[in-house]
């Protein structure tokens, strides 16, 4: 006892141990903090990384003889950008299949397509488009994909004057593919897991227990106990982050172009100021029942307004306002400048200042609604 009066962060040192240990014995904490965001990786990380550009699910009808015609047909099977359905050989199937958003569209080339009329130097015809309502964007996209090729077949014949053109210009930069914009959001949703639902799901139960009561009965201070459960939390919040980096860099080929020193440290920040919501619930309330409804209105909200599963860009801006301010926002959108941008501290200054004070005014509401039993 006189040792841990003197020493205190022998305290801290020696409960920062006890509850990592009580983290690894417990199967259902280590589902949750390390196998369920795992599992969010996979899922949506598949979800973001499977198609490598736009596609479109078309039929062919060819009611023409032409050798144009066919021709025609053989090179728009031969476009990635088409899914050609050769298993339809009229329109009324293709009609039935897009009814069942089989088919975004049917291409019908009348029987006149690739001829060559009286009196002309040259094949011509009129494709048309095939569609319903619903596919009504596809099919508009389509036809200015088919208006594209016909122009270029059209040069072939035609000489056009062009006073007015356009070229392309590549940046000597290599773009981000979907998931590594949409990594920040998943690890988001790791880092509200394992600061909120690690403390609520614990503390009430320590209650129950009565461990917290013995405890508050020694000369341990709030703040050691606070002290040592961010201490462990982060390093269990590092193992579980690190886990969904190797996964994300071995099956989706994550590419991180920010500085690691700059990273690690903004995460573990970010743990330990998240952590400090679980605190503040978990140490408040007395059981199980009366936390898990307040953690639910605490949680959700940040889970779908601060860009963890979809963009905050294509929010309203009224709603983007109001969204920037919450606990979990700055945290997402910190971990995208640095690691998909390449923001070192200084330039990410508006994110650390209101994680900065979210900490402040969470562990404030921590240590003064905290209690034992």
């Amino acid at each position: 006892m006189l040792n841990r009066t003197k020493k205190p962060l022998f305290t801290v040192y020696t409960f920062a141990k006890i509850n990592t240990r009580r983290f690894f014995r417990d199967r259902t904490a280590l589902f949750f903090t390390i196998g369920f965001p795992l599992i969010f990786l996979l899922v949506f990380g598949s979800l973001n990384s499977g198609n490598k550009g736009v596609s479109f699910k078309v039929a062919i009808i060819n009611n023409s003889n032409s050798s144009f015609a066919k021709q025609f047909e053989t090179n728009l099977d031969k476009t990635s950008i088409l899914k050609v359905n050769k298993d339809v050989k009229d329109l009324n199937a293709a009609k039935d299949k897009m009814s069942r958003s089989e088919l975004d569209a049917a291409i019908v080339l009348p029987a006149n397509f690739g001829t060559v009329a009286k009196g002309d130097r040259f094949p011509s015809g009129q494709a048309t488009i095939q569609y319903t309502q619903n596919n009504q964007q596809s099919a508009t996209a389509l036809s200015s994909i088919l208006d594209t090729q016909f122009k270029f077949i059209n040069s072939k014949f035609v000489k056009n004057e062009t006073p007015f053109t356009v070229v392309s210009k590549q940046f000597n930069e290599n773009s981000l593919s979907a998931f590594d914009y949409s990594f920040a959001g998943l690890l988001g949703f790791a880092i509200v897991g394992m600061g909120i639902f690690g403390p609520v799901n614990v503390f009430p139960e320590l209650k129950k227990m009565g461990i917290l009561r013995r405890l508050s009965t020694t000369p341990l201070r709030v703040w050691q106990y606070f002290l040592s459960t961010m201490i462990g939390q982060a390093i269990i919040g590092i193992l579980s982050l690190s886990i969904m980096f190797i996964v994300a860099f071995l099956v989706f080929h994550l590419t991180i172009v920010g500085n690691w020193y700059v990273l690690i440290p903004f995460l573990i920040y970010s743990i330990v100021m998240i952590l400090g919501i679980g605190l503040a619930l978990g140490g408040w309330a007395k059981n199980e029942r009366q936390v898990a409804p307040l953690a639910n209105i605490v949680v959700f909200p940040m889970m779908f307004l601060s860009g963890t599963f979809f963009p905050r860009f294509l929010m309203p801006e009224w709603l983007q306002n109001i969204s920037a301010f919450l606990p979990l926002t700055p945290v997402i959108d910190g971990i995208r400048l640095i690691a998909s941008e390449g923001k070192n501290f200084s330039e990410i200054l508006p994110q650390l200042g209101l994680i900065t004070i979210w900490f402040v005014v969470i562990y404030f509401i921590a240590f003064r609604v905290f209690r034992w039993e």
